[in-house]
């Protein structure tokens, strides 16, 4: 987005400086974050973009931005400085203007007011001549605590593939109730729509509820359940509705059970919205009683990490630590929804997470603990995919880096279970 010589953008972007220290200082996700209430709505989003922009190239901008600093800024500073080059060698902003805010910003503020010098020298260099060197430097890298399990699991080159990945702007995914086409998206091999970036409310078909957004990838696991027109299907860990929506669709008799009440409102504008139905229940899912059901999806509570290319704030607010417990919460859940299965019945398990602990190695275990659970193995090709998502204990592990040539997609693993 380029500045216009009477927008500064000062509003937009002290509202992203904040947004990066509540990332990297309190270890807030972004969506937790409330808006400004002095921003305007196009404030709002431009200050996100920013953020965004910041948090997905972070250990490139430093990369570049080194070579300029005698000694390491305070992080505020530095984030004045990622921001701006962000702006610089990313987006291709006009220099002047963002520069002439930047240092605005450091002069309004009483502890940013001596680094206001610096902060217009080093731009204006970095502007000036460092492009081919932006582009020969490497991709922000993951963590460790999640960069080494993934180089165990996949290889150095498929991490580095993934970190690649992560960089790119990410387009917009759309499922389609049966018979609907999305007019001005491309049909991906998987049934879903993908568009380049716009304003959804005003694409047609959302205000008649024909569609809804939803990654590729996660527009999956609800397939793998096959037929299920007039099967009794438990969504657990429903909001905010995706999987809902593609089940009531199918003409199943849905129970979409969350622990969260609040987000289960959201289901319901969603259900609302696309005229469908479904039964919602607010409830934790570990203590959730009912009559056995036909098929049961289970979405479960995860580390997200296979959503980093949409949510690079993620590797900044998440920790091992979390990945320990949420592991622990997955097989307890397995374990619940097995009670809750008929015999005959299926099971969906998956996660939007790029961790075996989070996805093949839950369903090997729980192949362990229930002598009446099977793997249905999964070939990919019929549902649109390729025969490297095969995992080899029968499910799909899909990557980032996957259909790099299309946009890529989300994360994720799903496993279809039989209970005998």
């Amino acid at each position: 987005m380029s500045e216009t010589g009477n927008d500064t953008g000062l509003p937009a972007r002290r509202a992203a400086l904040d947004a990066l220290r509540a990332v990297m200082m309190e270890h807030r996700l972004l969506s937790h974050l409330p808006t400004p209430a002095e921003l305007s709505g196009e404030e709002a989003a431009r200050a996100h973009r920013l953020a965004l922009t910041v948090l997905r190239h972070l250990g490139r901008l430093d990369a570049v931005l080194r070579p300029y600093l005698q000694r390491r800024p305070t992080l505020a500073v530095q984030n004045l400085l990622r921001l701006g080059a962000a702006e610089l060698l990313v987006d291709g902003s006009e220099p002047h203007g963002v520069v002439a805010s930047l240092v605005e910003i450091a002069k309004r503020h009483p502890r940013w007011s001596r680094a206001s010098g610096m902060i217009n020298a080093v731009l204006r260099k970095l502007d000036a001549e460092a492009r081919d060197t932006w582009a020969s430097t490497p991709p922000q890298a993951l963590p460790i605590w999640l960069r080494k399990p993934l180089h165990k699991a996949y290889g150095v080159e498929a991490v580095a593939a993934m970190e690649a990945a992560h960089e790119r702007a990410t387009p917009i995914d759309i499922t389609p109730k049966p018979g609907v086409t999305v007019e001005g998206a491309t049909l991906l091999p998987t049934g879903s729509y993908r568009l380049a970036q716009a304003q959804v409310t005003a694409l047609p078909g959302y205000e008649t509820g024909d569609w809804w957004v939803q990654d590729a990838a996660a527009a999956l696991p609800a397939r793998l359940l096959g037929d299920v027109a007039g099967q009794r299907v438990l969504d657990l860990c429903a909001a905010p509705g995706g999987k809902t929506m593609q089940l009531a669709a199918a003409g199943a008799d849905v129970t979409a059970l969350d622990v969260s009440e609040s987000r289960l409102r959201r289901v319901a504008e969603n259900l609302s919205r696309t005229r469908l139905t479904a039964s919602l229940v607010a409830d934790d899912a570990l203590t959730y009683d009912a009559d056995p059901f036909d098929a049961i999806l289970l979405d479960a509570p995860c580390s997200a990490t296979g959503t980093i290319r949409r949510h690079p704030d993620l590797p900044f607010v998440k920790t091992s630590a979390e990945v320990e417990s949420l592991t622990r919460l997955q097989m307890q859940m397995i374990d619940k929804a097995h009670t809750l299965l008929k015999p005959g019945g299926r099971m969906v398990y998956c996660t939007c997470s790029l961790l075996p602990n989070e996805g093949e190695n839950q369903v090997k275990a729980a192949l362990k603990r229930h002598d009446d659970l099977t793997i249905v193995p999964i070939d990919p090709v019929p549902l649109g995919g390729d025969q490297i998502w095969a995992s080899p204990e029968g499910g799909l592990r899909l990557r980032p880096d996957f259909w790099a040539d299309m946009g890529g997609m989300d994360g994720f693993y799903m496993a279809l279970l039989k209970r005998g």
